[in-house]
């Protein structure tokens, strides 16, 4: 399972580091994957708990709702990514009908709710953890996914290493 530090995952859900903290350790609200090991560890977190923190984020900015009354919803939701693949959850909604009542649909079964909903696309948040942790993302044919996601890349040292590993060159050699 891949983790990012907490810098990477406050750039991922656009919390500051240290209402990050706040929300992983202090309220407990979405723990953590693995607790920071001590002063100036950072914690680490899976792209599940990622998604879950931007999910949170936008039902307490858009839609305005106290989180702590919704924690038990939020660890639902956790618990269920936890044996969901990325893949299955593209083109889905988080449909939430209340603090314990939610479900991930697929968005053409929208027009089958009929209790009031709050609903979230799944889309926009999936497309910006599948950049930052490298993971793959569906193309425009349907069951088809990408075999060898993109993972992000620093500068072009970086790149032409990564081309000579791949094609398993050896680094260049000044010629005479």
């Amino acid at each position: 399972m891949r983790f990012v530090a907490t810098p990477k995952a406050a750039q991922l859900t656009d919390l500051s580091v240290e209402k990050l903290r706040e929300w992983t350790s202090r309220r407990a609200l979405i723990p953590a994957d693995v607790p920071p090991a001590g002063r100036g560890s950072p914690a680490r977190f899976s792209w599940q708990t990622i998604l879950v923190l931007r999910l949170a984020i936008t039902l307490r900015e858009r839609f305005h709702l106290q989180l702590q009354a919704h924690a038990s919803l939020l660890r639902d939701l956790r618990s269920h990514l936890a044996t969901t693949s990325f893949i299955a959850l593209w083109d889905k909604l988080l449909v939430v009908q209340g603090p314990d009542r939610w479900a991930l649909i697929d968005e053409g079964a929208a027009e089958a709710i009929r209790d009031d909903s709050l609903i979230v696309h799944l889309d926009p948040h999936l497309k910006l953890i599948s950049s930052g942790f490298g993971l793959a993302s569906p193309t425009h044919q349907p069951g088809q996914i990408d075999l060898f996601p993109l993972a992000p890349v620093g500068g072009a040292a970086d790149r032409n290493a990564l081309t000579r590993q791949a094609l398993d060159v050896g680094p260049r050699r000044k010629s005479a």
